[in-house]
Order: C-alpha cells, then structure tokens, then sequence
C-alpha cells in the first residue's frame, strides 16, 4: 500500500508517518446532516462498511478506553467490559472523549490521540487485508493493514460488536 501526501495531516497521519507505517488516505465531503459519521464515510467511499471502522470512547470502571468496531454494527458494550477484565462499561461522555483525544466528535481517530487509552480493536478486523479508520478530522478516513493498528495502538483484539440491522 502506497504512502499518500500527508498535505491533509493530521495526529493520526502524523503517526503513521513516523512509525513508517504505509496507509492511504480517503478524503470526501463530509455532510454536516449526515446521521451516522461511519455510515456516511462508507457511503461516499463506496467501501463496504464492514471495512469502515468506528472509534468509540468508553468508560471502564472510571477509566477511559476505546473500542473500534465496524460501522455496519454496534459496540457490545458488555463484550467490551469482559475483555477490559471489567464488569460494567458505558458510552464516555462526548466531551471527555473530545478532550482526552483532542479530536472532535465524527473525527475521533484511534491513532494520534492526545493521551493514548487502553484499546480494543473488533475481532472481525482480522480477517480484512485493510480497513478504514477516522482519519482525525471528519472528512477523512485512512486505510491500513490491521496489523498496522494493532502495533500502533497496542490494541488487543476481542468480538466486540454486534450487526446493527440494515448495517448503520
């Protein structure tokens, strides 16, 4: 996979870059009326959207993490918890997320957060060659191997998510 002009950097391309890390980035325009940030990436794209990834802020017994799960399903958030070694865990709320990344809502990228958070990566990413995560900004996703993410985040990998009915 080519490495594309980081003319659009952000922290998450920022450190791709540095860690040598190939990734392509997938610009579009983002419609501030859309109803779901991943759905409308995967839309635009015309990439299948159990290969569009979500990046969610969760609360785990005070303490925040993130889970990163296709946008054709939800986070489980009782999955998430059991492989946090938790009991409980519920949505962050949005300005802790925003402040804890440094990203904005819609933009929150797994990569280059402000202060990095225990991660867990949806088991289903494994069987993809690529996917797309948030590139930072809304508007701008970016590919990489799973194997890629999973090195840069320290993620582990769990089943994590369950299918949405129509897949948004």
């Amino acid at each position: 996979m080519a490495r594309r002009s980081t003319a659009q950097g952000t922290p998450a391309t920022a450190a791709l870059a540095a860690a040598g890390i190939p990734f392509v980035l997938h610009p579009y325009a983002h419609d501030p009326a859309a109803a779901s940030y991943g759905a409308e990436a995967a839309e635009v794209l015309g990439i299948n959207p159990e290969r569009v990834f979500k990046t969610l802020i969760v609360e785990v017994e005070g303490r925040l993490a993130v889970g990163v799960v296709p946008v054709s399903g939800s986070l489980d958030l009782k999955a998430f918890a059991a492989a946090m070694g938790a009991k409980k865990a519920a949505m962050a709320d949005p300005a802790a997320a925003q402040r804890r990344t440094g990203y904005v809502l819609g933009g929150i990228s797994p990569l280059g957060q402000r202060l990095p958070s225990p991660t867990v990566l949806d088991a289903s990413a494994l069987a993809l060659e690529t996917l797309l995560v948030s590139g930072g900004r809304r508007g701008l996703d970016i590919e990489l191997a799973p194997a890629d993410l999973l090195r840069l985040t320290d993620a582990l990998t769990a089943p994590i998510s369950s299918l949405v009915p129509g897949g948004k």
